[in-house]
């Protein structure tokens, strides 16, 4: 379902701001890649505007456990909120969804997470952290991301997505659904 287009085009793909999706618990939808699909119209409703989206992938937990697969995908979107305001707002549409936080890498029904924000580089102490710091380690964010932004630089290392694909460790499993 990818719908890579004119305005991803016109944009440089490091530009971008992205934001991961994931879950693995059905939550108030049938399906974790239900649950995905309603959090992209949500994030629309909430007032970002969601210019390009890739398939949904099913992949294992990282770490691996005994968990169910997670459905993951990965959207651009353009909005006037600055990171900060960004990621309060995921994590209020987590809540809205159900999400419950207990431990780290726990099951859920729904995680956004704020990848990249164009080639902004953010850390100390304030979230959010930008760009993610695990993402150029997890197959669920780069190859969903490459069926949006193929030429996608990552803003701290400067590696190309298709160098940071070729040095996921072989425990990373992920297969696009559609």
């Amino acid at each position: 379902m990818s719908s890579q287009g004119s305005e991803t085009e016109r944009k440089s793909a490091s530009d971008l701001i992205l934001i991961g999706l994931g879950a693995n618990l059905p939550g108030n939808f049938d399906t974790p890649r239900q649950a995905l699909e309603a959090a992209l119209l949500r994030l629309e409703s909430a007032g970002l505007r969601v210019i390009a989206r890739s398939r949904i992938w099913r992949s294992r937990p990282v770490p691996v456990s005994d968990q169910p697969w997670f459905a993951n995908a990965v959207a651009a979107i353009e909005t006037e909120l600055a990171p900060a305001a960004l990621l309060a707002l995921l994590h209020r549409l987590e809540d809205e969804f159900g999400r419950v936080r207990t431990v780290r890498n726990a099951p859920r029904v729904l995680d956004l997470d704020l990848l990249a924000y164009g080639r902004l580089v953010q850390g100390g102490l304030e979230p959010p952290l930008l760009p993610h710091p695990r993402l150029a380690e997890r197959a669920f964010v780069l190859l969903p991301l490459a069926d949006i932004a193929a030429d996608w630089v990552h803003p701290v290392s400067g590696a190309p997505l298709c160098n940071l694909i070729a040095c996921l460790s072989a425990d990373q499993e992920a297969i696009a659904e559609d």
